[in-house]
């Protein structure tokens, strides 16, 4: 033992007696710990990183295992309560009409009898003013002129949907009375329709006969300009008229037209407020016993609806 305080003389690793006390040995110790201490805590790392979750590693606290390749592959995504799944799309509609939309006006409504404050209202259709709607006429039995263009509409939209057309409707029974016939028109309008057809049935003196086709004259006049639809309608018209002959073996009308079964007429507002293609058919009078048996007959009106699809789906090329 050293009582001086002069520092002890060096000693190197190879001079250091092996009965020296191990608190004499501690700085060799020390440097040799300090050199130890990186490679222990790179491998550490190294299999923490080679074995991952789940290996038996522990992992900081609250920490969330990610899942194995192996899991993330067999997992199914859940649906989102926000957001349902997409319903799957529509097929296409097919056939020589597809794209093209149609819109039918089945004359009048079988509630008009019973408002007749509300059809009984004056609108404006451009030239001038009319009433809103009237009831339409009845057979001598009390068959509606309602009840059969709504029922001749139902099947020409039957028979033009299955050609892969659009059809629309102006009404379909569902409303107490009505439409007016600015809105009928405007339905077709913002329809963007191709073809508009409005189905009737005429109310002439017993002994008039037969079909007519009503086409739009040139008329020009407030919300009124039929200047471009004049052509179009005319074509369509003659085809309904062509197709619906051949189909129900019905005459053009003996009362109006000259035997053609085409009248033109500047005083309906459902034609002069149209600013697409369209025409009315009037399909026999009501009035008349021998049409009024066609007119009653599902068998006939069958036929009716197909002349009019046919007349439709050759003006628009199908």
């Amino acid at each position: 033992m050293r009582y001086d305080d002069s520092p002890p003389p060096p000693e190197s690793a190879s001079s250091v007696s092996p009965d020296r006390p191990w608190f004499a040995r501690r700085p060799a110790l020390a440097v040799g710990l300090a050199a130890l201490a990186p490679t222990c805590l790179a491998g550490w790392v190294l299999t923490q990183v080679l074995a991952g979750p789940g290996s038996g590693a522990p992992q900081p606290a609250g920490a969330r295992p990610a899942a194995s390749p192996a899991a993330a592959a067999d997992a199914k995504p859940s649906a989102s309560p926000s957001r349902p799944p997409a319903a799957p799309a529509a097929a296409p509609a097919k056939g020589p009409l597809a794209g093209r939309t149609v819109v039918i006006d089945p004359g009048h409504n079988t509630g008009n009898f019973q408002h007749g404050r509300e059809i009984d209202r004056q609108v404006d259709i451009g030239t001038n003013r009319k009433e809103c709607d009237t009831t339409g006429t009845t057979t001598n039995s009390g068959y509606m002129e309602a009840e059969f263009s709504l029922d001749v509409a139902h099947r020409a939209r039957t028979l033009l949907e299955a050609k892969g057309a659009k059809v629309v409707l102006t009404h379909d029974g569902e409303r107490p009375w009505g439409p007016c016939i600015d809105e009928r028109a405007r339905i077709g309008n913002e329809a963007a329709a191709d073809a508009v057809v409005s189905v009737h049935a005429d109310g002439a003196s017993a002994g008039n006969r037969g079909f007519h086709v009503i086409l739009p004259a040139r008329v020009k006049g407030g919300a009124a300009d039929t200047a471009k639809i004049l052509g179009p309608s005319r074509d369509l018209g003659e085809r309904l008229a062509s197709n619906f002959a051949r189909t129900t073996g019905s005459s053009p009308a003996n009362y109006l037209g000259g035997g053609t079964g085409l009248v033109v007429r500047d005083d309906l507002g459902g034609l002069n407020l149209s600013t697409r293609p369209k025409v009315f058919i009037e399909c026999g009078n009501m009035r008349d016993d021998k049409d009024a048996a066609q007119l009653t007959s599902p068998e006939w009106r069958q036929k009716a609806a197909q002349g009019i699809a046919d007349g439709i789906t050759g003006f628009l090329g199908g």
